[in-house]
């Protein structure tokens, strides 16, 4: 497995390394600890990640711009954000731009290699108490203290009572993180057909974005 990491703290990066490594039998980290040193790595012919963990803030970077810039280059690479940074709002507008996890750095080594795992497993991972501060929804910490499954594609099921077939495939996509442009792609439609059929979900799940859809096909899982 190969694992991005950026951030600009050694201790953190150490730390991070430690606990990742066991996601796999072998993990191999590259490292960057400013901005410019994120895109020459994101920019290398050989750049085949399978995981990239980023800190919301590092030096060189503006704003989400090192974010943005990483999904630009490498739309299909799954991105999680540490952060010490515990703004809903914040994290609503990473969510949108096709992050797949939000963890913030006060949370311990377990629950982010869990909050890991659930991305890696197709899931996005949103921290409770976010949840709860955009939807009002009350997703409670598993008994182990591992990340609650916040998100994952099996739940999309339950939502064929009020949306079309391929409104559902639409929305399943979403919850794994895809811009509009790869949606497109792999159901061989336009992006403005895409657009179409995200403007009739959020309709039907009385949402605004993105992000809230992604939390209401949580809550409305079983129907």
């Amino acid at each position: 497995m190969q694992v991005l990491i950026a951030d600009d703290h050694r201790l953190v990066i150490e730390g991070v390394k430690l606990k990742m490594a066991e996601l796999a039998d072998s993990v191999t980290f590259t490292v960057a600890m400013t901005a410019q040193e994120l895109a020459d790595v994101l920019a290398r012919e050989d750049a085949n990640y399978d995981l990239a963990l980023l800190d919301l803030s590092i030096p060189g970077a503006t704003g989400l711009s090192h974010i943005e810039h990483a999904r630009s280059e490498h739309p299909t690479l799954p991105i999680v954000v540490l952060s010490g940074n515990e703004d809903a709002e914040l994290m609503r507008r990473l969510l949108d731009l096709g992050v797949l996890g939000f963890i913030p750095k006060a949370y311990s080594p377990e629950v982010m290699l869990s909050a890991v795992r659930l991305v890696l497993s197709g899931g996005i991972y949103i921290p409770p108490m976010m949840l709860n501060q955009i939807s009002g929804a009350s997703i409670p910490y598993a008994s182990n203290g591992a990340a609650p499954p916040v998100v994952a594609p099996e739940n999309i099921d339950g939502l064929r009572r009020i949306l079309t077939e391929r409104q559902v495939d639409v929305l399943r996509l979403l919850s794994q993180g895809k811009p509009n442009k790869l949606i497109a792609r792999d159901l061989g439609i336009s992006e403005g057909t895409v657009k179409i059929h995200l403007a009739a979900i959020y309709r039907a799940l009385n949402v605004r974005n993105r992000t809230e859809a992604v939390v209401a096909s949580q809550r409305l899982e079983g129907l």
